[in-house]
């Protein structure tokens, strides 16, 4: 794909944008607006001269995160939507996703949020328990919003306190990516989904001594593989507004990890501590110093471009029922928007319409209409995007019921996953000592 064109905040669809205007601009001019006056975003969803839901031309506020690519795709499918009903055209915000949170919160602290907002699995509960999301669940039930092409536990992972907080925009799942050159030429097997933990790990160990490579990113640090292994565990992340698990079971998970490291499984702590940034540019397999690394399957396309040799991809070592059809991110709306009805039906366009769907691709995961999904893996050309749409597909007959939308407080809980797994990995303390640290911050984390 070739870089896009820089997007531009403000001008409604379909008009001549002008001279580009940089992400950089952007949003150094929205820091600037967000001080001086109202922001304009927020004035589409609380009150401009627009016509409401009751007919007349709608100008709707939307604001996502993303890259220059997405910027553009998105661009492009809601500038079709503008096509097809020319009485609706679009205020258009987008920056990066660093600060993206922290820009919707003071929207939102400020009475001026967007009509429709990208949202993820961090926050959406949040969200929803302040009462900023509007309930879709009506949309739903009367077919505006038609789900029926939706995965059952995609549109369930959606759902907070009973009330359909998000539309998931599109759909991801974890992944074990692996690198199939380094094995092919070591004459090494290929991990397979189904393998236990410790199966992996004893693979893993193989890997090492053969290829001088060790074998596997250790994941301690990791809540995505920590979620699956407490899932097979008969645990959870979370029950309810509480945590899903003990003490004694992320001990068990430490200690399963630091057998790894005494075995020579995995890298060394410091690059170990490297592999655990959200980085795709860092991650281990892409940078040769493992074989393997943790990540969500759609960002194989991302993996791929970052190395010559060949990856393969599987689910997570354990029961791959423990694994669902998690929302990469959802579209949410305002539920105090002048606008709700287009919205919801801007939100039914972008995943049901075949030429939108078409248009965006798998930026923002695989497409969570199941039809539309095979026709978008139809026409894929990346060997990397197929591979990632394939995998999914496979796993997808193998997934089990979504968990509950991870709670308040989240994005905290993972940070102090990192930090209680990096004093188990560098020696600072014991799995036991670790794990507690681990969960009594989570508990301060929630309350």
């Amino acid at each position: 794909m070739q870089p896009a064109t820089s997007p531009t905040a403000g001008v409604p669809a379909g008009r001549n944008h002008g001279t580009p205007l940089t992400r950089r601009r952007l949003v150094s001019g929205l820091a600037a607006v967000a001080l001086a006056v109202p922001f304009a975003l927020g004035a589409a969803g609380c009150g401009d001269d627009s016509a409401g839901d009751d007919g007349g031309p709608v100008k709707l506020s939307v604001f996502w995160w993303g890259g220059e690519a997405r910027a553009k795709l998105t661009e492009d499918a809601l500038a079709l939507y503008t096509k097809k009903h020319p009485d609706v055209t679009f205020e258009k915000t987008w920056q990066a996703n660093q600060g993206y949170f922290d820009k919707l919160a003071t929207l939102t602290a400020g009475g001026n949020p967007p009509d429709l907002f990208q949202i993820d699995d961090n926050y959406l509960a949040e969200y929803a328990g302040r009462s900023t999301t509007l309930d879709l669940g009506s949309y739903s039930d009367s077919g505006k919003l038609d789900v029926s092409k939706f995965p059952k536990s995609l549109l369930e992972y959606g759902v907070v306190d009973g009330k359909l907080a998000g539309v998931a925009a599109g759909e991801n799942t974890q992944g074990l990516v692996y690198n199939k050159t380094l094995l092919t030429k070591n004459g090494l097997p290929e991990p397979t989904t189904g393998m236990s933990w410790e199966e992996h790990i004893a693979w893993a160990e193989q890997v090492a001594k053969k290829t001088k490579v060790p074998g596997t990113q250790d994941p301690s640090a990791d809540y995505k593989a920590l979620w699956v292994w407490l899932r097979q565990q008969g645990k959870d992340l979370y029950n309810g507004k509480e945590l899903g698990f003990t003490a004694e079971d992320v001990k068990k998970w430490f200690e399963l990890w630091k057998g790894a490291r005494d075995r020579g499984a995995t890298p060394t702590p410091d690059v170990i501590h490297e592999g655990n940034s959200s980085d795709i540019t860092k991650q281990l397999v892409v940078t040769g110093k493992s074989a393997t690394s943790w990540v969500w399957v759609n960002q194989m396309p991302d993996l791929k471009k970052n190395t010559k040799d060949e990856l393969g991809v599987v689910a997570y070592p354990g029961d791959p029922s423990a694994q669902w059809a998690r929302a990469s991110m959802y579209w949410s709306v305002f539920k105090g928007s002048k606008h709700k009805d287009v919205a919801v039906d801007v939100i039914n366009f972008l995943n049901n319409d075949p030429e939108a769907v078409a248009l965006l691709g798998t930026d923002r995961g695989l497409p969570s209409n199941m039809d539309l999904r095979a026709k978008v893996s139809e026409t894929a050309t990346d060997p990397a995007m197929k591979q990632s749409i394939q995998v999914e597909s496979d796993l997808a007959q193998k997934f089990g019921a979504s968990p509950q939308v991870p709670i308040k407080g989240h994005s905290k809980v993972k940070s102090e996953l990192v930090k209680a797994a990096e004093n188990a990995q560098y020696g600072r303390a014991t799995p036991a000592q670790a794990a507690e640290q681990f969960v009594t911050a989570c508990k301060s984390a929630i309350a």
